[in-house]
């Protein structure tokens, strides 16, 4: 009877915290503005280190939370400001195992940090859409270098 009641708490407990996890994800899916990412959190070894999460766009941060964490916070933070794309590439080796064949792997540099995020090929143009837009009048984005705005002659 004992061994029964240990497991039922047991069954009980996982359950509440797969609830736990579900309602947090549902939490941030909520807002809205939200995809399906995977980070690069290790370097270690080539093709590993990947870490599934919910990347939300939040004004000038890109947010990625982990898919499978309690934490409320964000794992990781870029700003659109700082942020910009080195390189996109395919899954390869380990990769395709670990991701959906369909995603694109960006490697970016936010500051001095250098963050590889993948995503569904279908989210990468919505994605750099965000990261090249700004409103109008925003403080730091100004016309483009090679754009000189025109003098009106009196």
């Amino acid at each position: 009877m004992r061994v029964l009641e240990i497991i039922g708490i047991c069954l009980v407990a996982l359950l509440a915290i797969l609830f736990v996890i579900f309602f947090r994800r549902r939490l941030l899916m909520l807002g809205g503005g939200t995809i399906r990412v995977q980070v690069r959190t290790s370097t270690l070894y080539p093709g590993r280190g990947w870490s599934s999460g919910i990347g939300q766009f939040q004004g000038e941060e890109f947010r990625v939370y982990r898919m499978f964490s309690f934490a409320l916070r964000p794992r990781r933070v870029l700003n659109r400001g700082v942020l910009r794309i080195e390189s996109r590439r395919e899954p390869e080796g380990p990769e395709r195992l670990s991701m959906p064949g369909h995603w694109t792997i960006l490697r970016c540099q936010s500051g001095t940090v250098e963050v590889e995020v993948a995503m569904a090929e279908s989210t990468v143009t919505g994605f750099l859409s965000w990261l090249e837009a700004a409103p109008p009048g925003q403080a730091g984005r100004g016309p483009h270098p090679r754009i000189r705005p025109r003098t009106i002659e009196q």
